[in-house]
């Protein structure tokens, strides 16, 4: 038989093909999208004719494409865009950072702002419209939080949108209120859906802002994702414009998106339906149990340290959940559900386990998100179930380092058990990794450093904060390739370099195996290659 020969080859001292613990010297060899051939390099002569481009990366990492397992997509291509409030202080800094921007940008209907989060002030108190008043008196501004559950309103933006003392509150949402009933400009978790009407845009900056997303993934070498879809009340991200970008072949980062769970199972049959091609495929359901332990509204067995008197709770009930999931589980669909309470995780087995019996054990692969703290009783169910613990490490720095708020929230006895990625994996549960961007990040590094570390950027707390729960080198990587593609049916095609699969390929500007820890947190893509294609050269 006559061998092929390759149009593009990599060759490394360093390809790490996700099939064994450590990279080795090799080679791999891509023809149009697939790669043909892998191996020591004493192998790489017979795919080469004189046609042939050899990329020779020298100590450079080569290892498959990062597949993001958790992120919104669009949502993070409107964070990028518009005004950045991450590096506010205090309530009134961040409000004058969405002031100055809106004077830069005087022709936008609304301030529209991301990424602020109160419990990095201050007396971590909550913000309300009349700090927003103070600087933006008359242009309705729009302020999203770090995590995307709540929303910062001033008087111009409530009223624009009709929110006042009588606007009805949504299931697990809240309008905040002053002592006279007034809305205070803060919505909680459902309450959010009320500002969405300010995320309607032209064809024109929607496909501006998809371009610059794509060219963000394509820099961090991300080749597939996951795009969750529904957010608390509302859904962010249109597969229809997604695909003109795959017609146009500009698609350069396959997306696997999914859709709200709450029993509309018509909408989903033709998605599933309509979305399947290599680039772009409808990949299940997605619904929330409860919120995030930061805001007391993540559901735990036990009350909050720090609030005795509550437990938090799930947006549903267990029957309605009961009735979706069964249902969907018998239409063959995947279920997804977000969950970052220990009670919230037990209720996700729960649900999963009572699928199975009711409909018959099969390749569900349904997954339970964030994980943020489990009751050490639950581990080793994941395994039992095949459930997926879908896991974003770098959300760690977020809430569970010793000088952070979930030791307050969770107490130290519980809080051992926060993101227990070390002790699921000993439980071999399926694991997959992803960032939950714009949540963090986008970067793969940092989550990868945090898996391994369990540390900061400046090398705090020493040792890590649970260091029981650090993985190796080797298993983050995989679970940020591997494993995510198992996690969207994907494993024979993505997330390992082996002949026949698609070439899909990052290199890293530098071999992870050989540096000391805290300079993967330095790594960056220096070629990312997609369906064989250059998408990426830095």
């Amino acid at each position: 038989m006559r061998l092929l020969k390759a149009q593009k080859i990599l060759k490394s001292e360093a390809v790490f093909t996700g099939t064994s613990p450590f990279p080795s010297p090799g080679f791999v060899a891509i023809r149009e999208d697939k790669i043909i051939g892998c191996g020591p390099v004493s192998e790489m002569e017979s795919y080469l004719d004189a046609s042939t481009t050899v990329h020779d990366m020298e100590n450079r990492l080569v290892m498959a494409g990062f597949h993001d397992f958790h992120l919104h997509f669009f949502l993070g291509a409107m964070f990028e865009s518009f005004c950045q409030l991450t590096f506010g202080l205090t309530e009134d800094d961040t409000a004058k950072i969405a002031a100055d921007y809106a004077i830069e940008h005087p022709d936008d209907e609304w301030v529209l702002g991301f990424g602020w989060h109160h419990v990095r002030w201050p007396g971590r108190k909550l913000p309300s419209r009349h700090s927003l008043d103070r600087f933006l008196p008359h242009r309705p501004a729009i302020l999203l939080n770090e995590e995307a559950h709540s929303a910062w309103l001033n008087t111009a933006a409530l009223q624009k949108l009709g929110i006042d003392r009588h606007t009805p509150e949504p299931p697990f949402g809240r309008i905040e209120k002053d002592e006279s009933g007034e809305p205070t400009g803060f919505l909680y978790e459902t309450a959010v859906k009320y500002v969405t009407r300010a995320f309607q845009f032209d064809e024109c900056l929607k496909s501006k802002l998809m371009e610059n997303m794509l060219k963000k993934t394509a820099s961090f070498g991300i080749t597939s994702v996951s795009d969750m879809l529904p957010l608390p009340g509302y859904t962010l991200g249109d597969p229809a414009f997604y695909r003109s970008f795959e017609e146009r072949g500009k698609l350069t980062t396959r997306i696997h998106f999914l859709d709200v769970l709450d029993g509309n199972l018509e909408r989903s049959v033709s998605y599933k339906e309509t979305y399947q091609s290599d680039r772009l495929r409808f990949s299940g359901l997605k619904q929330f149990l409860d919120g995030v332990p930061l805001t007391y509204t993540g559901f735990l067995l036990e009350p909050y340290a720090d609030m005795p008197l509550e437990r938090g709770g799930t947006i549903f009930t267990f029957e309605q959940y009961k009735k979706w999931i069964e249902e969907a589980d018998r239409a063959g669909f995947r279920v997804r559900l977000h969950a970052c309470g220990d009670a919230a995780v037990r209720m996700g087995l729960d649900l999963f386990e009572h699928a199975a019996v009711t409909n018959g054990v099969r390749d569900s692969r349904h997954t339970i998100e964030h994980i943020e703290v489990c009751h050490p009783g639950d581990f080793h169910r994941f395994h039992e179930l095949g459930v997926i613990a879908s896991i974003q490490p770098e959300h760690m720095t977020s809430g569970s380092m010793d000088t952070h708020a979930y030791v307050d929230r969770l107490g130290s006895e519980r809080s051992q058990y926060t993101w227990p990625i070390g002790s699921l994996q000993k439980h071999v549960a399926p694991l997959a990794f992803g960032t939950d961007f714009p949540i963090v990040d986008l970067n793969p590094m940092l989550g990868v450093y945090r898996a391994v570390t369990r540390m900061h950027e400046d090398g705090s707390p020493q040792g890590g904060w649970n260091p029981v729960q650090k993985i190796s080198l080797g298993d983050a990587l995989k679970h940020y390739t591997k494993s995510s593609a198992y996690g969207n049916f994907r494993e024979n095609e993505l997330g390992t370099i082996e002949a026949g699969k698609k070439a899909d390929l990052v290199v890293l500007d530098r071999n992870l195996f050989e540096v000391e820890p805290e300079e993967i947190l330095e790594a960056e893509a220096v070629l990312t290659v997609m369906d064989g294609e250059i998408v990426y050269s830095g």
